[in-house]
């Protein structure tokens, strides 16, 4: 796994071994920036499930203004310190939090701070044909305080399993879909803000 663009291009992340994190597949985080485009650059972000920290990595690496990632694992958390320092990224616009994800999203809530950008790339949910979902990428579309983090025209970059269908509750609404194998990244927006600039539709990249 690596950094594939920005200032930190090509710099190699560590990743905890074990079925405990899923990283993002360089593939798939290559079709996701080249979406978001100029988006990153000067944005808040928040990493959300930040496992390795691949995701806000890449972000801070192509100028982010700031990144907050939560990873509820010290030893996970661990890794994302090790990999700050050794991807000589700026370690002043970076911020970790080592809790639960939605404890997080209330207590930012509460407190005030909101983002351009949210990624969040949970671990995958069970095929749920003819029932709603109980994942959890279901459940932060769920969350009634994840709109309250959200600047105006901010975008929602969630990622899930192509056999864990999602219901998408107003007024969130799928601006775009990037699916590759199994794992699909779907762009959503608040619709009660302004409509975003991302290419629209459904892609299938990759083999």
């Amino acid at each position: 796994m690596r950094i594939i663009g920005g200032s930190s291009a090509r710099h190699r992340l560590k990743v905890p071994h074990g079925l405990a994190v899923r990283p993002t597949p360089d593939l798939v985080k290559q079709a996701v920036f080249n979406s978001l485009g100029a988006r990153v650059s000067g944005a808040r972000v928040l990493e959300l499930f930040a496992g390795s920290g691949a995701l806000g990595f890449e972000c801070l690496s192509r100028g982010a203004a700031r990144v907050v990632s939560v990873e509820k694992s010290d030893r996970h958390a661990a890794f994302i310190r090790a990999n700050l320092r050794a991807a000589a990224l700026p370690a002043e616009r970076f911020e970790l939090r080592v809790q639960d994800a939605f404890t997080a999203i209330r207590q930012l809530a509460a407190a005030g701070p909101q983002f351009d950008l949210v990624l969040a790339d949970p671990p995958f949910g069970a095929k749920n044909a003819g029932r709603r979902s109980e994942s959890l990428s279901q459940h932060l579309l769920d969350d009634p305080d994840l709109p309250r983090l959200l600047r105006a025209g901010a975008l929602f970059v969630l990622g899930h399993a192509r056999r864990d269908v999602l219901t998408v509750p107003a007024p969130w609404r799928e601006v775009k879909s990037l699916r590759h194998g199994d794992s699909v990244m779907t762009f959503l927006e608040w619709a009660a803000g302004p409509e975003l600039d991302v290419p629209s539709g459904r892609d299938t990249f990759g083999a």
